[in-house]
């Protein structure tokens, strides 16, 4: 992981230290389990248990072993016997190596997935409370690059907000395919378990709190990581829309929306001064691109060998960190970008000037409708708004100059139709409804 990205509290979930200490209370899960169906000694457990509890095993003594032996999950076990006094001999019992490394995979998803979601309500907030101030901001709507309809910029926030709470329902309802574990042993059949294996397998993913793969091969079902890498992407998906909109509503010639920008300090370019560069905003679409670059390879490592291969193994030691990692670094900067966003309200109604009226063309045609008919209408307005395109004449001078229309409106009524601010719909009713239903849904606390 590059220097630059990650914040502290996703970055100690998928350390060295933390992946080995998963391991380990997998380890002692297991012995615990075991040792209340009298499969090993109790005093083993509790030697196993304390071995654990008391951090004596350290990553350092881990690393020695394993490059003496090339294995990375033998090393854990010889490393926790060298301390587990009683317990030595009975470390590791019946188990093997992804029983424990897919489990504590689960208990890393599961404290990973905590904090997204985290990060995805104060996201929330931010554009809940964004959204609410700005709703009856206008400004231009735009299709395809160009000048639509007029609409506010609380709407085009709220659509935002709809759409990262879908993403958090995603999360959460996968979670629970998502965060599983197993201990079925070497090809699944849970032999070295014996017959306590149903009850035992289920006793330790409760004491671990992580779901139960019932059925495997000697790993969990990887189309359970292919789904958590599908669900990060889209998040991250809609992450790169939502900046991406603020560096194109940032271009000089609309100049709409600004990221905040230091004035007193930063500096926007090494050879340009008077740079004011939307950074934030484009270095979450560049992270998103790798995101979503770990869907392919999550999907491949579903496909192994019979009951598996360990072609996943190493895609998944980049793959599964490195999104998490990133995903709560883009999510944390997707706070700051829309906390802090400035809105120049100024630009957005000069943005609606410069378009010449031509955006209320639509309504237009709809009171010419009860007239002239629909289509009749579209093509009278159409002819009058491509004179005024190519013309430069004012819209209303255009619309007028056809007798038809002429017939039907008059000067004071289309100048009345022709204001934009008497035509931004629902949309302040459409922001609050979407700012309630996510409130209330997830108990935000926003700020009116």
């Amino acid at each position: 992981m590059d220097f630059r990205y990650g914040r502290k509290e996703m970055l100690s979930v998928f350390d060295e230290g933390a992946k080995l200490r998963a391991m380990l209370e997998v380890e002692s899960a297991l012995a615990q389990a075991e040792a209340k169906r009298g499969m090993i000694p109790k005093e083993a457990a509790r030697g196993i248990e304390k071995a654990v509890a008391s951090g004596a095993v350290n990553i350092e003594r881990v690393k020695e072993i394993e490059e003496e032996i090339g294995h990375d999950v033998m090393a854990m076990v010889r490393a926790l016997s060298e301390v587990a006094d009683k317990g030595a001999p009975y470390v590791h019992y019946g188990a093997t190596s992804n029983d424990i490394i897919d489990t504590a995979t689960a208990i890393q998803l599961k404290r990973a997935i905590k904090i997204i979601k985290g990060d995805i309500i104060e996201l929330e907030t931010v554009l809940a409370r964004r959204a609410l101030e700005e709703k009856d901001t206008m400004m231009l709507g735009r299709t395809h690059g160009q000048s639509a309809l007029p609409i506010t910029f609380g709407l085009k926030l709220s659509v935002f907000l709809s759409e990262v709470d879908r993403q958090l329902e995603r999360l959460e309802e996968g979670e629970k395919r998502i965060v599983v574990g197993k201990l079925s042993g070497a090809v699944g059949t849970g032999a070295s378990m014996g017959k306590n294996f149903f009850d035992l397998q289920e006793d330790v993913m409760e004491r671990l709190d992580v779901k139960l793969e019932l059925a495997s091969g000697q790993i969990v079902g990887r189309d359970r990581y292919a789904e958590f890498m599908s669900i990060l992407a889209n998040l991250a998906a809609t992450l790169e829309k939502m900046s991406t909109e603020v560096r194109n509503l940032q271009r000089t010639e609309i100049d709409e929306v600004e990221e905040w920008f230091d004035a007193a300090r930063q500096v926007g370019s090494s050879t340009m001064a008077q740079k004011r560069n939307p950074i934030k905003a484009e270095n979450i679409c560049g992270l998103a691109r790798i995101v979503r670059s770990f869907v392919t390879p999550s999907f491949e490592n579903m496909i192994l060998w019979h009951e598996r291969d360990l072609t996943n193994s190493s895609a998944e030691r980049i793959t599964i960190p490195h999104a998490c990692v990133l995903i709560d670094d883009m999510l944390a900067k997707s706070v700051d970008l829309f906390a802090n966003l400035k809105v120049n309200k100024y630009n957005m109604l000069r943005n609606i000037e410069k378009a010449k009226s031509l955006i209320m063309a639509e309504r237009i045609m709809l009171r010419l409708t009860e007239s002239m008919g629909r289509q009749s209408a579209h093509e009278a307005v159409r002819k009058a708004a491509m004179k005024t395109a190519e013309e430069g004449i004012p819209f209303t001078e255009a619309l007028l100059a056809d007798e038809e229309i002429a017939k039907v409106l008059g000067k004071e009524e289309l100048e009345a139709l022709l204001d934009p601010g008497t035509y931004v719909g629902h949309a302040p009713e459409i922001t609050e409804t979407v700012v309630t239903q996510v409130k209330n849904q997830r108990a935000l606390s926003v700020a009116r």
